[in-house]
C-alpha cells in the first residue's frame, strides 16, 4: 500500500517542491508521512467543504493546489477559517500535500493544462531562464485556435473552454494570434508577455492599472479568473496519480466552484 511520502516523492518528480517562489508554501503541510493511503481527494484548494467531501469519501490524503498554510500561522483554533480547516485535517487524519508554483511552471503543470485548454499550438515557454527563476518558466505562449479573432470573440470563446464565470477584458485593436497564458495572478508580467511577442495575454486577478496599462501598450488582455485558469490541472493531476497508483482510488473534488457568480 502507497504511503503519504510515496505521493509526496511522484508530486516532487512531476514538479520539484524545491523549485517553488521564495513566498510559497508548496510541500507536505499536514498530516504523518508514513500514513498508508487508499483514496485521494484532488482540489485546487482545501476548503472546509473540501474537508467534508474527503471525511465523506473516507480519503487519507488531499492533493491541492493553492497550499492550506500560506501565511505564519500562530495558532490552531475553531475561532479562523484556517484554525477550522486544520483542525478537521488532523481531527480526521487525513493529510495535506499542496504543489502550488513548483506547479504552476512545471512541465505538464497549471500552464501547460492551459495551454491546451485553449487548443493553442505550437506552445513554447517564452524567453525561458532568463533569470533561471521559477517565474522565467511560468507562462506558456502559442498560436491561437484560429487566427485573426477580435479580442471580444476570443474572450467569449475563453470564457466557454475555461467554463469561467466571467472574462474582463482589453481590446488593445489587434486581432488575436499569438497567445500567452499565465494561469492565477500574472498581471504583472504583462509588459514580458508583450516584450516576448505576444499580441493576447490570458490571466487572471488583474488590477485596474494593468488593465490601463494594456490599454496603453495596444495588448488584448483577458482575466478569466483564478479558479478557472488554474481548476485546469486538476483533471491533469488525477490521472497523474491514478497512472502512478492504480491500486489507490483517486478522485477531483466535485463539491469545489468557484466562488462567486456573475450577471
Amino acid at each position: 500500500m502507497a504511503t503519504v511520502k510515496d505521493v509526496y516523492d511522484a508530486l516532487d518528480g512531476l514538479a520539484a517542491f524545491e523549485t517553488q517562489m521564495g513566498f510559497d508554501n508548496a510541500g507536505f503541510l499536514v498530516g504523518r508521512v508514513e500514513k498508508e493511503v487508499r483514496t485521494i481527494l484532488v482540489a485546487l484548494d482545501i476548503t472546509k467543504g473540501v474537508v467534508e467531501e474527503a471525511v465523506r469519501l473516507g480519503a487519507e490524503l488531499i492533493v491541492s493546489h493553492h497550499p492550506v498554510i500560506f501565511h505564519p500561522v500562530k495558532s490552531i483554533t475553531d475561532e479562523d477559517v484556517t484554525g477550522q480547516i486544520l483542525l478537521e485535517l488532523t481531527e480526521h487524519q487525513i493529510a495535506a500535500i499542496c504543489s502550488h508554483t513548483n506547479l504552476d511552471a512545471a512541465e505538464g503543470g497549471v500552464n501547460d493544462c492551459l495551454a491546451k485548454a485553449l487548443a493553442l499550438t505550437n506552445i513554447v515557454i517564452p524567453h525561458p531562464g532568463k533569470n533561471g527563476e521559477t517565474e522565467d518558466f511560468i507562462r506558456r505562449a502559442g498560436k491561437a485556435h484560429q487566427l485573426g479573432m477580435s479580442t471580444q470573440s476570443y474572450a467569449a470563446y475563453v470564457k466557454e473552454r475555461l467554463h469561467a464565470a466571467n472574462v474582463r477584458f482589453v481590446d488593445g485593436g489587434r486581432p488575436v494570434e499569438w497567445v500567452q497564458v499565465g494561469g492565477g495572478s500574472c498581471g504583472s508580467m504583462l509588459r514580458e508577455a508583450m516584450e516576448s511577442g505576444a499580441d493576447t495575454f490570458v490571466t487572471a486577478d488583474v488590477k485596474y492599472d494593468i488593465f490601463l496599462e494594456a490599454k496603453a501598450l495596444g495588448m488584448n488582455l483577458l482575466d478569466a479568473g483564478h479558479f478557472a485558469t488554474e481548476q485546469v490541472v486538476c483533471p491533469a493531476l488525477v490521472e497523474f496519480l491514478q497512472k502512478n497508483f492504480p491500486a489507490l482510488d483517486v478522485k477531483l473534488s466535485q463539491t469545489h466552484r468557484e466562488v462567486y457568480e456573475s450577471v
